[in-house]
């Protein structure tokens, strides 16, 4: 049941953006990747293809793409490249990998040697960006035998974390401000004010990922940061199974379970115990989250339900987003948004067992 909404979403899946290249379609990518790479199926590997190759232009050049933006969110497709590359050997996949790596060659960084989340967003580090393109980065660096890509990721990735922690919780600022020149930004520590649940599960998965494609010794310097903040994210996890919007405030009036944030944060406690990163996971979180994040649709079917639909710092179609719980629980939920669908994905490629009973269960009732 579960493969079948994954397969029927991918058969019907419109670009996010027009048809531009973007990290939305890029969550899509990869977890058509995971899929394949868990199941050997042909059909997930087939609707990837489909789907990034109208995006690829001759030149090459990317769809709508423009690398003058220095927009990191545009990196993270890129690691369907390099997926594509390993599983066919075409050099083509490699030649659209490097106009990536052309924008990241010039990208602004901080004074402290992290890119910049955005041109549009000077001297700032967001957590989605850890997740965007430091494992695109590593796997092209890998591949290339570039380890001066390999070991910059790794530093920016050091560097972002000591920039972003919050030491009174434990957690990571959802972004920080070098310059503390933002309106959201406190004047002191450079951060908003509260904790967004997807800002961490970015990180989250950005660090299972990363000690995945490195290994444990090129890890170790982020080992302990890592099991640390899966031990918190952990110990936030609701009776339901799911994290709350603004995940460390429980009594917050108004917030609510957030799905999206929830399986990212259960793959990611999966992947980080098959890794020896700590053993918090077990089955019962997979399949709980399936369970809680997914509904029957009345004609049949299922869909993914309560992803908040965008969440970000600064002004966004005439609104001022301020970092604050308020503004955070304020947002506005999606249903199968790839955002939510993707991480869905990838989770139930690398929890095949709780998918089998979460299909049980539906077989049932």
């Amino acid at each position: 049941m579960l493969m079948a909404y994954f397969d029927t979403l991918a058969r019907n899946h419109q670009p996010y953006k027009g048809g531009a290249w973007c990290y939305e379609d890029g969550l899509i990518y990869r977890g058509l990747e995971s899929l394949h790479r868990a199941t050997g199926e042909t059909r997930w590997l087939d609707h990837l293809v489909r789907l990034i190759e109208p995006q690829l232009l001759e030149g090459p050049d990317l769809a709508q793409y423009k690398p003058s933006d220095y927009n990191i969110d545009n990196i993270n497709a890129g690691r369907a490249l390099m997926y594509l590359h390993d599983v066919t050997s075409d050099e083509k996949w490699l030649r659209y990998a490097e106009l990536l790596m052309d924008q990241l060659a010039t990208q602004p960084r901080t004074t402290t040697g992290v890119y910049w989340h955005k041109l549009r967003y000077p001297w700032q580090v967001w957590l989605d960006g850890i997740y965007m393109c430091p494992p695109f980065q590593i796997s092209y660096g890998l591949r290339t035998n570039n380890d001066a890509l390999v070991a910059d990721s790794l530093i920016q990735m050091k560097k972002a974390l000591e920039h972003t922690y919050v030491r009174e919780t434990g957690l990571y600022a959802h972004a920080f401000d070098e310059a503390r020149k933002q309106p959201w930004a406190d004047k002191n520590t450079g951060h908003p004010k509260a904790h967004w649940a997807r800002a961490l599960g970015w990180l989250a998965m950005a660090l299972v990922d990363v000690a995945e494609l490195v290994g444990p010794e090129r890890f170790a310097p982020l080992k302990s940061q890592t099991e640390d903040l899966l031990t918190r994210i952990a110990n936030l996890r609701r009776p339901s199974g799911l994290w709350l919007q603004v995940i460390d405030q429980p009594d917050f009036p108004e917030n609510w379970e957030e799905t999206s944030a929830s399986v990212m944060f259960v793959y990611a406690l999966n992947k980080a115990k098959k890794l020896g990163l700590g053993g918090a996971f077990t089955k019962d979180m997979a399949t709980k989250v399936l369970m809680n994040s997914l509904r029957p649709k009345p004609n049949g079917g299922l869909e993914m339900v309560q992803i908040c639909h965008v969440a970000g710092l600064g002004m966004y179609q005439g609104r001022f987003r301020d970092g604050s719980a308020a503004y955070y629980i304020s947002e506005t939920c999606a249903i199968d948004d790839p955002k939510g669908v993707g991480p869905l994905m990838t989770l139930a490629a690398l929890s095949l067992d709780a998918v089998e009973e979460f299909d049980a269960f539906h077989r049932v009732t």
